[in-house]
């Protein structure tokens, strides 16, 4: 495995039991005594006003609006990166995590909507069950499975980061309200600018900063999800160097935003995102169309999905089972991929769905319970399947 996704994939591992831990404090917070305090706290009105822009979020808000796309410019650098120089650059090692990737988008949407269908519930807000949350699905994996073949840290990987930023633009085209195309058509003008400025080798850091910060501000003013901004302008960063000996420039961006990512932005956003009270919903409240679509989608949809496109793909020999690994790891993986835990919470109510107290703490809940369940089983699996290699081994077998 090339040391640049090895390094990758040892920040996620690490930063997902913090993770873990700020949305669980979250989650005991906003069930005791501090809960009010915790609420107002997250709702707390923040103005920001620099010249003539003028905005006022709450601090989840701001978190959600400005740090999270973040994320999602990490996540495209890394995407472009796998694509260009790393473990995805050979067209024979994209097949299978790009069809499990589909799978993976597949399987959750046509559990939702089959559910939505059947119970007279809306279709808007499947995006939510797409999601997994790869900090959380790896460190699952790291701790339980430190010794499986490389490959399937991989391919879940590639499956999480294809599939969310896919669930960007899912969302995206279903989020409601109105655009302001103005606004859209300047954050287009800047990215074609940051386009050309890849062509310029020696380009000052500053410009590209600027840049970034102007697609983000168009971008928030058009009326459009934020996180697409970060996205985009992942993809304008120059995978060249700035001179001969250098690193790539992609990847200096990349490592230089990922643990301010891993340890600060995603811990943060659990924590004020991750919060619902109990005492706020009942029994009928989860069994309602949209929490049980969203469970059963990253429970049930998200796993079938995965699996069943790798062992479709493997039994048609479009592409190899990923080396060295047993049809019931690939199994667990798909379990682990369930996992949507923070970017799940992400869409939440992004896409005009659950956006009343009780319905969006219903929603939280199925996403939290969802992910467990999906950890747990894929947890399992893997700690089954890496015991059974260890016996073999000790046998002499392996």
């Amino acid at each position: 495995m090339r040391r640049p996704t090895l390094n990758y994939l040892k920040t996620e591992s690490g930063s997902g039991l913090i993770l873990i831990g700020a949305a669980a404090l979250a989650v005991v917070i906003a069930n005791s005594h501090y809960a009010p305090r915790y609420f107002a706290f997250i709702a707390a009105p923040l103005p920001v006003r620099i010249d003539s822009f003028v905005e006022t979020l709450s601090l989840a808000g701001w978190v959600r609006t400005a740090l999270m796309p973040i994320f999602f410019m990490v996540l495209g650098m890394q995407i472009k990166f796998e694509l260009l120089r790393g473990e995805l650059s050979n067209h024979r090692r994209l097949a299978l995590p790009a069809l499990a990737a589909l799978g993976g988008l597949v399987g959750p949407a046509a559990v939702f909507i089959g559910v939505n269908l059947a119970m007279g519930g809306s279709l808007h807000a499947w995006p939510v069950g797409e999601a997994t949350d790869v900090a959380f699905a790896l460190a699952v994996l790291a701790l339980v499975g430190p010794r499986l073949p490389a490959s399937l840290r991989v391919l879940l990987m590639s499956v999480a980061l294809a599939d969310d930023l896919a669930d960007v633009g899912l969302a995206t085209v279903l989020q409601p309200g109105r655009i302001d195309w103005p606004m859209l058509a300047g954050a287009a003008g800047v990215l074609a600018a940051l386009a050309l400025l890849s062509r310029w080798r020696k380009a000052p850091f500053l410009f590209y900063a600027a840049g970034f910060v102007l697609v983000w501000g168009f971008t928030l003013k058009s009326g459009v999800n934020t996180s697409v901004a970060g996205v985009l302008s992942a993809f304008t960063v120059p995978i060249g160097t700035r001179r001969l000996g250098q690193e790539s420039m992609l990847k200096y961006f990349m490592d230089s935003l990922h643990p301010y990512v891993a340890f600060g932005v995603l811990p943060l956003f659990a924590f004020t995102a991750a919060g619902f009270s109990l005492r706020d919903i009942s029994v009928g409240d989860v069994l309602t169309p949209l929490p049980l679509g969203v469970a059963l989608a990253l429970w049930i949809g998200k796993p079938l999905g995965v699996f069943g496109f790798t062992a479709l793909t493997a039994a048609l020999k479009i592409a190899r089972r990923p080396t060295g690994a047993s049809l019931a790891e690939v199994l667990g993986v798909g379990l682990l991929c369930g996992a949507g835990l923070t970017v799940s919470y992400f869409f939440v109510g992004m896409t005009g769905d659950g956006g009343a107290a009780r319905a969006e703490a219903a929603v939280r809940l199925a996403v939290a319970a969802a992910s467990l369940l999906s950890a747990i089983g894929g947890a399992a699996i893997l700690d089954g399947a890496q015991r059974a290699r260890t016996a073999r081994s000790d046998d002499g077998v392996l």
